[in-house]
């Protein structure tokens, strides 16, 4: 096998495990609410047909922009690397402030939800940036 396709290979892997990694982040608010990521978004695709208006907000449009970004890089021909990059980014936002969260009111669903998105930042870096011989 080429080497070139098999890197494209194991990128658009990563774009895949990016993406889905996302979508399984927890939150937890008050009066006992909670929820997957994916829960929440299906949920705001229902309010948005009604009020569109209601779901701008940063910590809403930024993730959401994010995994689409993943999602573009996914279908690529050639994952580019900027896309995956600004897509982890603007995904890795919400997620990096559900771990913080997460470690300060000390609530371990939270934080081992936005652990297995951030570990697959880590290997989709490790992936993209060239390596120096």
């Amino acid at each position: 096998m080429n080497e070139s396709f098999k890197m494209k290979k194991m990128k658009k892997l990563i774009a895949f495990l990016l993406l889905l990694t996302s979508f399984f982040g927890y939150l937890e608010w008050a009066p006992d609410n909670h929820g997957f990521i994916f829960q929440l978004e299906a949920g705001l695709f229902r309010i948005a047909s009604a009020d569109a208006s209601s779901v701008v907000h940063p910590f809403i449009l930024l993730p959401f922009i994010g995994q689409l970004l993943l999602l573009i890089s996914l279908f690529r021909k050639n994952p580019g690397r900027w896309l995956s990059f600004a897509g982890m980014a603007c995904t890795g936002i919400l997620l990096v402030f559900l771990f913080i969260i997460g470690l300060l009111s000390h609530n371990w669903k939270i934080t081992l939800s936005a652990l297995p998105f951030m570990l697959t930042v880590l290997f989709a870096i490790r992936i993209h940036l060239p390596q120096k011989a």
